[in-house]
């Protein structure tokens, strides 16, 4: 059996304000709120280290879960390449600063849908037997993207900062890999747009937010319905006929758009009670989202042994992906 050992999350100590955000862009406050839904969002303040704050969280997961620095022999940084610093690799940063010496460190740039991606890749490599134990790990800079001055860029005001740690390995699981599902429509390619201004990049919006709600809808429901078929068709799961979203327990989003989840829910037929509502909490924690909800989960003694769990990542790009968990 191969999953995730354990996981945690933290955030920065900064908050960008609704307030702040008014006077930057001009926006009214009640439009900024539409998108953030609520007051501040944790951001990395400007002589912050995201890097630092990923090896904080990493090292308190391999303290918890007793796994020594040399079973580590993968070493992934997920996210949108909003990195400390351009032309470097953070996997390598932090694993320097971890004392692991003899993994493999890279870097799995897929936007807000790498953790999908990233997830994979670290299963796949554990599954193999090329490596003990890999540390996915997420901590980049998305906040210093987004444009607080330009007002047509409110959509993405909710976006902001976390830094987390997954452990994938097969011994102490708590919560099973059962697959994963991933799938990209390149004619959104174009939709949200890196543009240099003065010494950052910041993205633009350049496609019709409208449509792509039915894009989003259209491409997590064919997902969520190839991974329930594929998991009621398993032999390993002992089961022979497809699974239904009844038998989904929980199904954990992104937090970039409120309307575009609920609307989500209600196409797959699945109540609010299964799911995580933090936009009023975080805003858009990048590829910390999921493992957010999942926490809070945990934390609340929500998730019985058995349950099935569904992770729901999307991107730039525009991609999207389903992780199947099963806890333990």
């Amino acid at each position: 059996m191969i999953g995730i050992v354990d996981f945690d999350v933290a955030f920065p100590a900064e908050r960008m304000t609704v307030e702040r955000m008014h006077e930057l862009s001009g926006r009214p406050v009640p439009d900024i709120l539409a998108w953030t839904h609520c007051a501040e969002i944790p951001v990395f303040g400007d002589y912050d280290e995201a890097w630092e704050l990923a090896a904080d969280v990493a090292r308190k997961v391999l303290d918890r879960a007793g796994v020594g620095t040399a079973d580590i022999g993968q070493v992934i940084m997920a996210g949108g390449g909003d990195w400390d610093y351009p032309g470097w690799s953070p996997s390598a940063k932090v694993a320097d600063a971890l004392g692991i010496t003899g993994a493999h460190c890279f870097e799995v740039v897929n936007f807000c849908t790498s953790s999908s991606t990233a997830l994979q890749a670290a299963v796949d490599a554990v599954s193999a037997g090329r490596v003990r134990y890999a540390l996915v790990l997420f901590g980049e800079r998305a906040s210093r993207a987004v444009d607080y001055t330009d007002p047509e860029s409110v959509s993405l005001f909710n976006t902001g900062d976390c830094a987390g740690a997954v452990l994938i390995g097969s011994e102490d699981v708590r919560y099973e890999f059962l697959g994963a599902r991933m799938r990209t429509d390149p004619s959104w390619c174009d939709f949200y747009v890196g543009e240099y201004v003065d010494d950052r990049v910041v993205t633009r919006r350049r496609g019709n937010q409208l449509k792509l709600a039915k894009v989003y809808l259209d491409n997590y429901r064919v997902l969520v319905a190839e991974t329930l078929a594929a998991l009621g068709n398993s032999a390993e799961l002992g089961t022979s006929a497809a699974l239904g979203t009844e038998d989904i327990a929980y199904l954990l989003i992104n937090q970039m758009d409120r309307r575009m989840h609920e609307r989500l829910l209600r196409a797959l037929d699945l109540p609010d009670e299964r799911t995580v509502f933090n936009y009023d909490r975080y805003g858009h924690m990048g590829c910390c989202d999921p493992f957010i909800a999942l926490s809070d989960l945990d934390a609340l003694g929500r998730l019985r042994p058995g349950e099935l769990v569904l992770l729901a990542t999307s991107g730039v790009g525009f991609s999207w992906g389903i992780t199947a968990l099963r806890r333990r």
